[in-house]
């Protein structure tokens, strides 16, 4: 039976609060994550209910890094409500399959962490249907899917307080550049004497015979 939360409410009231404290409703969250994800996915409309639950939860930080166990939505989520981003590296991806994220102390490293419970979905059947791949996306109710999430408010989610490892603290430094002598190209020195795309990691694939073409 699917817990009974009352929509009017519900809808009514603030869906999430990023780190600078402005509040969305559902559906303007929705709107948001529409325009930076793409489209309103469920995984980022759940993620923006958990950076919120940390961020409440997250008591004397001042400056805090951010931590995903998973590559798939809860980093967009994080993106569009703290100032954590991949590209200035206060947001780690750890891809372990989890759908949890982590907000903790830069200094000292402890911080929240909030993961949906597996054990708490069976009341919210559209969503555990969605969240454990019962059935084929284009099967799904995406009306009653989006409904349960706005309902189920906290109900999904297991908050705990975590310790990051220290390694982890330490900010890394970028070290000494080389030229790659295959394609004469900069990278890092510490990856050995070729870059890696020249040592088999690129994603690319070349025209045979002419390597990368230039354009203009």
């Amino acid at each position: 039976m699917i817990q009974s939360v009352d929509p009017d409410h519900a809808a009514g009231e603030p869906w999430c609060r990023d780190s600078k404290g402005n509040s969305f409703r559902f559906d303007d969250f929705a709107t948001n994550a529409k325009a930076f994800h793409g489209y309103a996915a469920p995984g980022l409309l759940i993620g923006g209910r958990m950076v919120a639950l940390a961020l409440s939860t997250l008591r004397n930080a001042s400056f805090f890094d951010a931590i995903c166990e998973t590559s798939k939505c809860l980093p967009d989520a994080v993106q569009m409500m703290t100032p954590c981003t991949l590209g200035n590296g206060w947001l780690k991806i750890f891809p372990l399959g989890r759908f949890a994220l982590s907000l903790y102390d830069k200094a000292n490293g402890c911080g929240i962490r909030v993961c949906v419970d597996p054990s708490r979905l069976s009341s919210w059947p559209e969503i555990e249907s969605w969240f454990f791949k019962k059935k084929k996306k284009t099967d799904q109710d995406g009306d009653r899917l989006i409904d349960e999430i706005r309902r189920s408010a906290d109900a999904l989610y297991k908050v705990e307080k975590v310790e990051v490892r220290q390694d982890l603290l330490k900010k890394k430094s970028l070290g000494a550049r080389r030229i790659c002598r295959e394609c004469g190209e900069s990278y890092p020195a510490a990856h050995g004497p070729v870059c890696r795309a020249c040592s088999g990691g690129s994603p690319y694939r070349p025209s045979v015979g002419l390597g990368f073409r230039m354009i203009g």
